[in-house]
């Protein structure tokens, strides 16, 4: 089973819009968003869950009425500000740090799993999809990432699929270390501006930490050829394949407007290059 995770150093550059497309294009897959602090994979793909289930990432604290004796010292220690005069905790400020629960001498401090979010199951017309919502203000989007990863992993055994592609977070923070670790390709979708240029050596170097393979795909190629030819010379110096660029298209923003994956919306032109860049990964894979 080979796992394909499409990423970019910033939010944006068009990696969930290349993904919708592959899930077109490609044969006995499933498919995941690890985007889960903001996820729009579903926007395009338009599921039907099947199964669903929470998600717990961490504690918070919870003080018993009954055993408080409001001694003040929970209120004294929370660098958090998270209790308040009538000792009640907010949840949103709690960090579940613990500080409360070790202080408390009357034992009046509980730490209680936090729901986070939630993960499903679904079904959709390109095959299935396992994706996440993490909640407000929730933590631990990185064991999220990890739990959409394990269930895709099982639902591609259950159901004989040999290709995972993954809809990675944007940025090089955890849920991105989450989504990359062991994946066979990342493909790394960036657009040809200083902070495009900047993001992508930042994100390439994230893979080789974590000795991942690694392509390039430079999307909105033609809107500044000079950057684009930078990224190409920066790309070769680095043996980084170019597996495809991509020419600006008021197409895509119609497409996203219909709420339809690009290839299915997009003119001749604009298809033949989807199409390379599929089979130029299907050749790296």
């Amino acid at each position: 089973m080979k796992q394909l995770l499409v990423i970019s150093g910033k939010g944006g550059t068009g990696k969930t819009t290349i993904v919708g497309s592959f899930a077109v294009l490609a044969k006995k897959k499933v498919l995941a968003d690890c985007d889960v602090d903001a996820p729009n994979l579903h926007l395009l793909l338009k599921p039907e869950v099947k199964t669903s289930g929470d998600f717990y990432g961490g504690k918070k604290a919870l003080i018993d009425a009954e055993e408080c004796r409001q001694c003040g010292k929970c209120i004294e220690l929370c660098r958090f500000e998270a209790i308040s005069g009538d000792f009640q905790v907010n949840p949103l400020l709690c960090e579940g740090c613990g500080v409360c629960f070790h202080a408390c001498p009357y034992e009046a401090v509980s730490l209680i799993d936090d729901l986070s979010g939630n993960w499903c199951i679904s079904e959709t017309v390109y095959g299935p999809f396992v994706h996440a919502r993490l909640g407000v203000a929730a933590e631990n989007s990185g064991k999220l990432v990890a739990k959409v990863r394990e269930k895709a992993g099982e639902l591609a055994e259950e159901k004989g699929k040999d290709l995972i592609i993954i809809d990675g977070p944007p940025g090089i923070g955890c849920p991105v270390v989450a989504s990359l670790s062991g994946v066979d390709l990342a493909l790394v979708v960036t657009e040809p501006t200083v902070a495009g240029i900047h993001d992508l050596t930042r994100i390439l170097g994230v893979a080789d930490y974590f000795g991942v393979r690694k392509a390039v795909c430079i999307n909105k190629y033609d809107l500044d050829q000079e950057k684009s030819k930078e990224i190409e010379g920066y790309c070769a110096e680095n043996g980084v394949a170019v597996a495809g660029k991509i020419y600006y298209d008021p197409a895509v923003g119609k497409s996203l407007a219909a709420a339809t994956p690009l290839i299915n919306y997009a003119g001749n032109k604009m298809a033949r290059q989807i199409i390379k860049l599929w089979q130029s990964v299907e050749e790296l894979l």
